[in-house]
């Protein structure tokens, strides 16, 4: 199913070509044709986001599962994902709605208004909020931004679990309606960031440090083999870190073979447990997953 809503960062250029503005990708792109995320699409020079009020997973969690520790702790959060993301992993554990292209994507419709009444309702079993999660959720930015102000104004938190792959205008847009983030921060490296996931540490730097100053910012790193693993690495990442609070908790996550990148074996627990006691020289709250 498809859902058209026109998009909000984009500017409108010559032969109807459009350039968006929500990520740092900055797509320039041609009529006809989609966005690298796959989930905006240039309709004849006024470029559309296909996934309006077209989710493709909801469920009731644990606030530990998005992870965030230090937000609410025993509570739960309705968490919502649709499909598309802006980056390419090739580790990608939930690749099958992330990497699936708007037009093809088996969808249902939720409106905001539907969205904010399930949550409304599981408050009695503990839901505090709504979770944007599961795929990348800046690419259903016109969705997420309608549905988190009507959420605000009931009462309810909004949780952002994110690659932080966009650009100023729309996060600092977004902003004020959100409560608590979790950023995949998935390497401290540019090799990684542009070889790897095909984006840019700097933007993702960026986001993280402009979110700790408005919301609950937690961290999450999944720790690959031979990619991402050294000690180096991880003095650097959590000084930086440090640099901007060190309250912010970070999450150390395990790898195992996934998608395109079965070649790699899983994170051994010595490696986990070793960057965890880097992490801690600079970080007062750290967390290691899937062990």
């Amino acid at each position: 199913m498809i859902g058209l809503k026109e998009a909000m960062f984009y500017e409108k250029k010559d032969d109807n070509r459009v350039l968006c503005q929500l990520c740092p990708h900055n797509c320039l792109i041609p009529p006809g044709r989609s966005g690298i995320c796959g989930v905006k699409k240039n309709d004849n020079g006024v470029l559309y986001s296909m996934i309006f009020e077209q989710a493709s997973s909801l469920s009731l969690d644990p606030i530990e599962k998005k992870p965030l520790y230090k937000f609410h702790p025993g509570s739960k959060i309705l968490s919502v994902g649709t499909v598309g993301c802006n980056f390419k992993c090739p580790f990608c554990q939930n690749h099958s709605i992330a990497m699936a292209h708007a037009d093809k994507a088996d969808t249902i419709k939720i409106t905001s208004e539907d969205l904010v009444r399930k949550a409304i309702e599981l408050i009695p079993q503990g839901n505090i909020g709504i979770a944007y999660t599961y795929n990348e959720p800046t690419v259903w930015y016109e969705y997420i931004y309608e549905t988190a102000k009507l959420a605000k104004s009931k009462g309810l938190v909004n949780v952002l679990v994110t690659n932080g792959y966009i650009n100023r205008n729309p996060l600092e847009h977004i902003l004020p309606f959100i409560d608590a983030m979790n950023i995949d921060l998935k390497a401290f490296n540019e090799d990684f960031y542009r070889k790897i996931v095909k984006g840019n540490l700097e933007d993702v730097k960026s986001t993280i440090k402009i979110s700790a100053e408005k919301c609950h910012v937690e961290i999450t790193t999944l720790i690959i083999p031979g990619l991402n693993d050294s000690i180096n690495e991880m003095e650097e990442m959590t000084q930086w870190l440090s640099s901007i609070s060190s309250d912010i908790p970070l999450h150390l996550s395990r790898f195992f073979p996934r998608y395109e990148m079965t070649n790699k074996p899983a994170t051994s627990i010595k490696t986990l447990t070793d960057l965890e006691r880097i992490a801690r020289r600079h970080l007062k709250n750290v967390y290691l997953g899937n062990v």
